[in-house]
C-alpha cells in the first residue's frame, strides 16, 4: 500500500483504531486516542473486545459477536473518509479473519498493524488456532510493529537476543512478506531503547532513544502503533514519522512517573506536551498563534520579546506572538 506522497499542512488525518478496550486509560483503544491527538489526528475507534483491566493486570475479557465488529467498521467506512488506520488488539481468528476482509475490500491508503500477540509478562494475547490469519493481515499491513517475541512468532524463529539479531530477523521477515517492520528493541537488556525501520529492499532506519528506568511503561506498543499511523497517514515519510514517534514515546515514558495512576506498572504520559506548552503560554500570559501544523519537538518557556528558539524547534514552524489579551 502506498503512503501519501507528500505532507499536507493543513491536513488534520483522521484515524481509525481497531482495537480492545482499558479502563484504567493507559492502553488499547483509550491509549491510541490520546496518541492520535498527541501526534496532530483525529481519533476515531472501532471496539474489538471490552477488557477489564488495571494497572495490576486483566481481569476478565468480553468479546462482542463478530457482527457487531463489522457493523462498527461499516459504520464509520460508510460516513468518513479514513487517512490512516491503526490495528491493535484482536484475539481470535475470526475478529482476525473480520477485519482482515474489511482491510481487503476498503483498501486503506495506510495500515498500521500491531500484532499483539504476547505481553510483556509473556501471556499470550492470541488464540494459537489465530496465528495464520494473523499472518493474513500482515499481508495487507503496510507497516508492522511486534515487539521482540512477536516478531519471532511471526516469523516461527527463536526470539532475538540483540540488537543485531533482532535486525537481521526483521529485514529477512520484511524480504518474504513485503511489508515494513518496525524493530522494537525496547525488550532487549541494553541502555538502548530506540526504534528501526526494516524494508522490504534491505534498507534500515534507527531512531535512537535511551533508556528510561520505569515501572511505568503500560501502553507503550499501542501508543506507539497509534502515533505511527498519524504521523504517516498526515502525510510524513516512515523514517520521520519514526524519528517524531519515537521521541515523542521517549518523553511520555519520562514524564509517566508524574501521572501516579495505578498501583501496577501505570500509564505513560500522553499529554505531556500539551501541559508543558499550556504553561509556558500561561507565563507569557499571550496566546501563541500558530500554523495549522503543529507537531511539538520540546519546550521550556522563556520571558524574551520573540518566540523563544525552544519554541521554534517545539513546533518546527515559524510562530507569532499575539498582542496581549485574554486567553
Amino acid at each position: 500500500m502506498p503512503f501519501p506522497k507528500k505532507a499536507k499542512p493543513d491536513l488534520v488525518p483522521r484515524v481509525l483504531s481497531i482495537a480492545g478496550t482499558d479502563p484504567t486509560g493507559g492502553a488499547g483503544l483509550h491509549a491510541d486516542l490520546k496518541s492520535i491527538a498527541a501526534a496532530g489526528g483525529y481519533g476515531m475507534g472501532v471496539v474489538t473486545a471490552l477488557v477489564s483491566q488495571n494497572t495490576v493486570g486483566v481481569r476478565a475479557v468480553h468479546t462482542p459477536p463478530v457482527d457487531f465488529l463489522v457493523e462498527q467498521l461499516a459504520a464509520v467506512t460508510e460516513d468518513v473518509t479514513i487517512d490512516a488506520v491503526k490495528i491493535g488488539m484482536l484475539g481470535s481468528r475470526e475478529l482476525t479473519q473480520a477485519v482482515t476482509n474489511w482491510v481487503r475490500e476498503t483498501k486503506p491508503a495506510v495500515v498500521v498493524l500491531d500484532p499483539v500477540m504476547v505481553a510483556t509478562s509473556g501471556d499470550r494475547l492470541l488464540d494459537e488456532d489465530a496465528m495464520d490469519a494473523m499472518r493474513d493481515l500482515v499481508a495487507e499491513a503496510t507497516v508492522i510493529t511486534p515487539n521482540v517475541p512477536e516478531l519471532a512468532l511471526l516469523a516461527d524463529a527463536p526470539e532475538a537476543s540483540d540488537f543485531t539479531e533482532l535486525i537481521e530477523q526483521a529485514l529477512e521477515f520484511a524480504s518474504k512478506n513485503d511489508v515494513i517492520v518496525i524493530a522494537k528493541t525496547g525488550h532487549l537488556s541494553d541502555e538502548e531503547a530506540g526504534n528501526a525501520v526494516a524494508f522490504p529492499d534491505g534498507q534500515v532506519f534507527f531512531s535512537s532513544s535511551p533508556r528510561i528506568h520505569t515501572e511505568n511503561t503500560h501502553g507503550t506498543g499501542c501508543s506507539l502503533s497509534a502515533a505511527l499511523a498519524t504521523r504517516i497517514g498526515g502525510g510524513s515519510a516512515i523514517n520521520d514519522a519514526l524519528r517524531w514517534t519515537t521521541r515523542w514515546l521517549s518523553e511520555s515514558i519520562r514524564f509517566a512517573d508524574n501521572l501516579n495512576v495505578g498501583q501496577g506498572h501505570g500509564p505513560i504520559d500522553h499529554g505531556h506536551r500539551a501541559r508543558r506548552l499550556e504553561k509556558v503560554a500561561l507565563r507569557r500570559m499571550q496566546p501563541v498563534h500558530l500554523n495549522s501544523s503543529f507537531y511539538p519537538e520540546a519546550i521550556e518557556g522563556t520571558d524574551t520579546e520573540q518566540p523563544p528558539k525552544e519554541l521554534e524547534s517545539f513546533f518546527g514552524h515559524s510562530l507569532q506572538i499575539a498582542p496581549a489579551g485574554p486567553f
